[in-house]
């Protein structure tokens, strides 16, 4: 065979290849997200491996935690950091993980060793971003906010794209995102990463413009629509809410949030045209996953011929 005939026969293939990879990501898939677990210890070991293994068993491309690795009365150990790192390995599918509120802004409580939440994070970060690859035994490569030289230790901020569709995790957490009336330093950590996640949230809506992405999917840990929407508890997530209502208004197509931090599945519309009437902005849809004492997650499926493009399928997991 000439040298023609086999660059030829080559070119097919690769082809072929590339066509048959590109025609998988458009058909219709399913992922999964689970969170807020495991809290009591050390009975909670084992429900959550009994979760791991339920989730293996699910047809889902990937998985999604969204943060609160433990109580947040254990302690913010190194130790408890690696017991959870080594079950992310067990997980077969690529899963990706963005940080909650108890592994850092609770670990100043005493019974949680009376640790600095911002040095905590710090220790997150080091361990759980060791690189750009996902967790799981299979892994994809994350696009991350710390290429950027301005925003470069926001490891925990990542990309990536499947079916035609954007995700995002982007780090805002439940104890009011750590936004502290008593900071003794005007709440510096709080606005350097609510200034991240603004530019973060801006990237993410404008990539997918650019890409004509069919939804976006952005992951959270904080249920930022608990209690008063504007004020008090809620005021560490005004300027969130107001940049996604924004953008999202403007995107027209699906946008769904997932978070925990409220430990109880619900599926709502909690963004508003018009807050007096109650008129919803329709193209934004909130899942709440479960958590604490309720050890179960959520499969999301994706139909790319449907207009709504996402269905939710509660994952109970036996034995939990």
């Amino acid at each position: 065979m000439n040298s023609i005939k086999k660059i030829a026969i080559l070119f097919f293939l690769v082809s072929t290849f590339l066509t048959s990879a590109q025609d998988k990501k458009a058909e219709n898939f399913s992922f999964v997200a689970f969170g807020d677990m495991p809290y009591t210890l050390p009975k909670d070991y084992s429900r959550f491996e009994n979760v791991i293994k339920t989730i293996n068993e699910q047809k889902s491309v990937f998985t999604i935690n969204v943060g609160d690795i433990k109580a947040s009365a254990t302690p913010c150990s190194e130790e408890s950091y690696s017991k959870i790192l080594n079950y992310y390995q067990q997980f077969e599918k690529p899963m990706i993980y963005v940080p909650g509120d108890n592994e850092w802004t609770d670990c100043s409580k005493k019974e949680a060793g009376s640790y600095d939440p911002e040095e905590r994070l710090g220790v997150i970060r080091k361990m759980f971003y060791k690189d750009k690859n996902s967790f799981g035994k299979e892994k994809i490569v994350l696009t991350s906010q710390s290429q950027n030289p301005d925003f470069s230790k926001f490891v925990e901020n990542n990309r990536w794209e499947y079916g035609n569709i954007s995700f995002a995790t982007i780090h805002i957490v439940g104890s009011n995102n750590n936004f502290l009336p008593t900071s003794k330093n005007g709440n510096k950590e709080f606005y350097d990463r609510e200034k991240a996640d603004l530019a973060w949230i801006d990237e993410l809506f404008k990539t997918a413009k650019e890409k004509n992405s069919r939804a976006i999917v952005m992951v959270i840990h904080a249920d930022m629509f608990f209690g008063s929407k504007d004020q008090g508890e809620a005021s560490g997530f005004n300027e969130i809410k107001k940049k996604m209502k924004e953008l999202v208004a403007d995107f027209k197509k699906p946008v769904l949030l997932i978070n925990g931090d409220s430990h109880v599945f619900l599926i709502d519309k909690p963004l508003y045209e018009d807050s007096k009437t109650k008129k919803t902005v329709d193209n934004f849809t909130r899942l709440q996953v479960h958590g604490d004492a309720n050890m179960h997650a959520v499969k999301i499926n994706v139909n790319l011929n449907s207009a709504s493009l996402f269905s939710f399928e509660e994952v109970l997991v036996t034995g939990n």
